[in-house]
């Protein structure tokens, strides 16, 4: 059999899309040559889809502040069926590549939360990750919580917000119910963008303002004093949990400037400083949570632990990042699997879940 073309997604309209280009980068560094043939597609900020030669499609690629793509190569779509992708030219209709799978590195809105699931769905494609339902509920933290409360498991207190009661959000009301010190974040991003950390109602209400901005619905958290652990979680019907690891944040917590643009920002600790007994629960907590929320594929899960030791847990994120400092694959690769054999992993499991989405029964 010849290579397997994968063609990797990066990029995208969200907050996040300087974390995608470097993720996509590394991978397309990592991946196994002998066996797939990458194909760059780039997805700009106004939404376009770009077909890139997958050597030099990025501008400063080791800077998140200012990497970019390059000045676009071929406008094109997507399209497929049976199985078969195919990248089409949008001014000539020719078919420029085909397509056997593919690899969406997107973080945030209209990458991570099912919308471009959805399209690789209806074009019959095998793809890396979460289908529709489990993207769109890990995105949406709101959802994730009331789902995770629901199947017995712990996390962190919570409100919920919609853009009417911006302005009017009472700091006392939360602070009875959720402590002096609140976590404010936009219910659907990533990567810390537009969270803060706020102990008094003025900055609870710039904190509410930047993370409206981001999204209609906001979600407020208690501040839970503990250490921040993380778990890779890997697979399908039957995933598995790699060793934890911890963020050890040197200027209060794991804002976005710490983990992409201050390479002082956090220490990472691979492996995770834990008991055996700590290590094997927030093992069983992760593929736990990974299976409450219907995820497919792969998974980081974030946790805080308590000195008391408990565990709660704080998200979980279907496209986790690729850059060279991201937990999923440096998880992994302490855990026995290395980069270029996780990528591979990842690969074959998207292959595995289409082959038997296509045994199910579409007729009466």
């Amino acid at each position: 059999m010849g290579k397997v073309r994968v063609a990797i997604l990066c990029g995208g309209r969200s907050a996040e899309h300087e974390v995608s280009l470097q993720s996509a980068f590394n991978v397309i560094q990592a991946i196994d040559r002998d066996k797939y043939e990458p194909l760059l597609i780039g997805i700009d900020r106004q939404g376009g889809w770009h077909l890139y030669d997958s050597s030099g499609f990025l501008r400063r690629p080791d800077d998140t502040g200012a990497v970019a793509l390059r000045e676009p190569g071929n406008s094109v779509m997507l399209l497929g069926s049976g199985g078969q992708g195919r990248v089409v030219d949008v001014a000539s209709g020719r078919v420029l590549a085909t397509v056997d799978a593919v690899f969406p590195i997107l973080h945030g809105p209209m990458g991570e939360d099912g919308t471009v699931q959805g399209q690789l769905m209806l074009a019959d494609l095998p793809f890396v990750g979460s289908d529709v339902l489990g993207s769109a509920i890990a995105m949406d933290k709101d959802i994730s919580k009331r789902l995770l409360r629901d199947a017995g498991l712990p996390i962190v207190p919570f409100r919920v917000f919609e853009r009417s009661a911006q302005g009017r959000i009472d700091y006392l009301e939360l602070e009875g119910e959720l402590g002096p010190v609140l976590f404010v974040k936009p219910a659907c991003l990533g990567s810390s963008v537009g969270i803060s950390k706020v102990s008094d109602g003025d900055a609870l209400d710039r904190a509410a303002e930047e993370a409206f901005s981001y999204g209609n619905k906001v979600i407020i958290e208690s501040f839970v004093e503990g250490r921040e652990i993380e778990c890779s979680v890997l697979g399908n019907e039957d995933p598995i949990a790699s060793v934890p690891g911890e963020i050890v944040p040197h200027h209060g917590y794991y804002s976005y400037e710490a983990k992409y643009l201050d390479p002082d920002g956090a220490r990472l600790e691979i492996q995770a400083s834990l008991t055996e007994e700590e290590t094997k629960e927030v093992q069983i907590l992760a593929v736990k949570a990974f299976k409450a929320l219907c995820c497919q594929g792969m998974a980081r899960v974030d946790f805080f632990l308590r000195p008391n030791g408990a565990f709660f847990i704080n998200e979980i994120n279907t496209i986790p990042g690729f850059t060279r400092i991201s937990m999923y694959p440096k998880l992994w690769d302490a855990s026995g699997i290395p980069y270029a054999a996780l990528i591979d992993r990842l690969i074959r499991l998207a292959m595995e879940q289409f082959e038997s989405d296509r045994r199910l029964r579409t007729t009466l």
